[in-house]
């Protein structure tokens, strides 16, 4: 019996991931607006599909007036669950003073 197992990782459709990934972050109490997700109307993430990829974006520190964004490349269920996680951390972090 042979310990070679070839398991190929699920295409990524990333129609789906988005789809996944609005639920995610209205979860997170983000209102999704024109592709923009905000908080009390501060933008604080941004995604859309880009060929057989998303591409998303959070804000570095949030500004209603000039946000600055650090934008990523996802393209597989790893990388949105990264992403959430990471703007999960961020969203704890900041506090209402920075709104």
């Amino acid at each position: 019996m042979s310990d070679d197992f070839n398991f190929a990782a699920p295409a990524f459709k990333p129609d789906d991931a988005l789809q996944r990934l609005r639920r995610e972050l209205g979860g997170l109490g983000l209102v999704e607006r024109a592709g923009r997700f905000e908080r009390r109307g501060t933008p604080i993430a941004r995604a859309a599909v880009d060929g057989d990829a998303l591409r998303a974006a959070r804000v570095k520190r949030p500004s209603r007036t000039s946000p600055e964004w650090q934008e990523r490349l996802l393209h597989s269920s790893a990388d949105v669950r990264d992403f959430v996680a990471d703007l999960k951390k961020q969203l704890a972090q900041w506090s209402d003073r920075d709104d």
